[in-house]
């Protein structure tokens, strides 16, 4: 199964699905790298790792439309099976989301459908957690629409919220979750233990 990455700063997930591939535990190829950030750290990682990658964003492509359509042909042209979403932190165009109904993934640091929606990413969404009272948090594997982690929940793995917990601590214990999550759950997917619609 092909996986085309999307991240726009340090791709960590991406790397530990990388890893989990590497170690044999996931039978997939990373095809593709595509950062909207010319500077990220993920494409740091893919030029080690020796993947295809990509710079697309407004300064490349200023025509949303454009810009949409050559994420597109750049999926089409890696044969992707399934686009990863590690840390993007842009809206997925309509073309491409339409191409690609039911095979695109996101993360998210928190048991959606609680603390998601636009600007909830990062700290925010633990500080939200913690201010909210939250006995436990964890990360969700979600498919993606055209809203903000909105798309069926595929996925989800629990981390306790501690007493003296802050949002850096909390970020911590949920981005180890997040690591381990993400690759059993595109194994799952490959081993037909998880059926995606279309």
């Amino acid at each position: 199964m092909n996986l085309a990455f999307f991240a726009s700063h340090g791709g960590s997930n991406m790397q530990a699905i990388i890893d989990s591939i590497k170690s044999d535990r996931l039978d997939a190829k990373p095809a593709v790298v595509i950062s909207n950030n010319s500077d990220s750290i993920a494409i740091q990682r893919a030029i080690k790792e020796g993947i295809p990658w990509y710079h697309l964003s407004s300064k490349t492509h200023p025509d949303p439309n454009q810009l949409d359509g050559t994420i597109l042909e750049v999926l089409e042209k890696y044969e992707t099976d399934l686009v990863i979403l590690a840390g993007y932190m842009k809206k997925i165009g309509d073309k491409t989301l339409d191409a690609f109904r039911g095979q695109i993934l996101n993360i998210h640091p928190a048991l959606l459908p609680k603390f998601g929606g636009k600007g909830m990413f990062g700290k925010k969404v633990h500080q939200a957690v913690i201010a909210a009272g939250e006995k436990e948090s964890g990360a969700t594997v979600h498919l993606v629409d055209g809203q903000y982690d909105h798309g069926p929940v595929l996925a989800q793995k629990k981390v306790p919220v501690l007493e003296d917990d802050t949002a850096d601590s909390l970020a911590e214990r949920v981005l180890k979750v997040e690591h381990q999550l993400y690759s059993e759950t595109i194994a799952d997917i490959i081993a037909g233990k998880i059926s995606l619609p279309g």
